[in-house]
């Protein structure tokens, strides 16, 4: 299912996300205070606005109200990232996912509202723009520019399903290295293995055989 986000502030980090989102598939509306950045996400996102996000009056103006998650991902400006935090929380915004500089902005962001707080210095943009893609995307690590390894967990297309009936190799290109249960991991996963909702696959590929396989079979 297609989902609209927003990502406010255009730098490595909300730009990284931003190219991520697109090349997804998803609808994203990019939004800075800079005129250059403007025109350099112009052709990459769905919509690139010039905009001040503190402003409420504005982001009502954009139709911030009808984005299911926003990401923000203002720079060094705390003050911006804080006041653009509480006017999302007061306009009941699904989602709000925003970038912390350093562990007291992450408690402050926790404390106005924000759902989730990420810190760009130990995660990707790759990384995070898979994760808020879908819940059940958990981990993604590159291993080389176009190969990576990401867990997923089983959910409704995959409960009740063997390895076999998947056959994501042949389907998707990825191979299946284990399969973790609770608090057990099977590294030699056997084809007529029935698949439980809840299950972690951990999964190796190309990046262009794994977005596949996410857009069938994860991303919910």
């Amino acid at each position: 299912m297609k989902r609209d986000y927003a990502v406010i502030g255009l730098g490595r980090f909300g730009g990284s996300i931003c190219e991520e989102l697109n090349q997804e598939g998803m609808q994203v509306l990019a939004i800075d205070k800079d005129e250059d950045k403007i025109n350099e996400f112009k052709n990459i996102a769905s919509h690139a606005v010039m905009a001040d996000s503190t402003d409420e009056a504005t982001l009502r103006e954009l139709g911030i109200k009808n984005i299911d998650h926003v990401i923000v991902a203002i720079g060094d400006n705390i003050q911006a990232s804080i006041l653009t935090t509480v006017v999302l929380t007061d306009l009941n915004i699904k989602k709000i996912t925003v970038k912390a500089q350093n562990d007291y902005h992450e408690k402050i962001l926790n404390r106005i509202g924000a759902h989730q707080v990420v810190h760009p210095e130990r995660d990707m943009g790759k990384r995070i723009a898979r994760n808020i893609i879908s819940n059940n995307i958990l981990d993604y690590l590159e291993l080389s520019d176009d190969h990576s390894i990401v867990e997923v967990k089983a959910g409704e297309r995959m409960r009740g399903k063997t390895l076999v009936d998947l056959d994501i190799r042949a389907n998707y290109g990825c191979n299946v290295v284990a399969i973790k249960r609770e608090k057990e991991i099977n590294v030699s996963p056997a084809a007529d293995d029935i698949l439980k909702e809840g299950d972690i696959l951990i999964i190796i590929g190309s990046d262009k055989d794994i977005s596949r396989f996410e857009k069938h079979l994860v991303i919910d």
